[in-house]
């Protein structure tokens, strides 16, 4: 693990408090969070949970700690944290927005729905764009068929969307450089 995540300056909020969990917190908590499970290799699931509750992603320095800890190769490890679409390896950006792409919501113009995003928002789906204010992502199904296409903004689903509607609910989180 790099220097700066084991030792770093205090963490600050937006309003530049120090936050009360600081990277070395988090590794404490995770490690708690093990032993809690003593440190079970079938644990790895709800462990992964817990490390990416605490970083917000898993990457490669987490990964390997959670291989060494629970005395697991690396590659089962990142195995596991990419077969499952929850787990994510790069950071998400300050707002989120789910695309459906289920039967439903294709059938009534998901991918038009996508399409758009990604061309205002200047990525595809799976990236963050550059300035880390949105992540685009789509979902297999959200259960939500009657109102289709939906499409989740910051945890929110919104029915019956069109490529128009999407740009416009976008267009705080992207601003005009995109």
């Amino acid at each position: 693990m790099d220097q700066a995540r084991c030792n770093p300056a205090p963490a600050k909020d937006a309003k530049g408090c120090v936050a009360s969990v600081t990277p070395d917190t988090r590794f404490k908590i995770l490690e708690a969070h093990m032993k809690k499970h003593q440190h079970r290799q079938d644990a790895l699931i709800e462990v992964l949970h817990k490390a990416q509750e605490l970083f917000g992603y898993l990457d490669d320095d987490v990964l390997r700690f959670l291989a060494t800890r629970l005395r697991l190769p690396p590659s089962r490890v990142y195995g596991v944290a990419t077969f499952y679409h929850f787990f994510t390896l790069k950071p998400k950006g300050a707002h989120t927005c789910v695309v459906c792409l289920g039967t439903a919501c294709y059938v009534k113009g998901a991918a038009q729905v996508l399409a758009a995003v990604e061309a205002r928002a200047g990525i595809r789906a799976g990236e963050t764009t550059s300035d880390n204010r949105l992540s685009l992502l789509t979902a297999r199904c959200i259960g939500a068929c009657g109102i289709a296409p939906a499409v989740v903004y910051d945890g929110a689903v919104t029915p019956r969307q069109t490529p128009a509607s999407a740009e416009q609910r976008l267009e705080p989180w992207i601003g005009h450089d995109h």
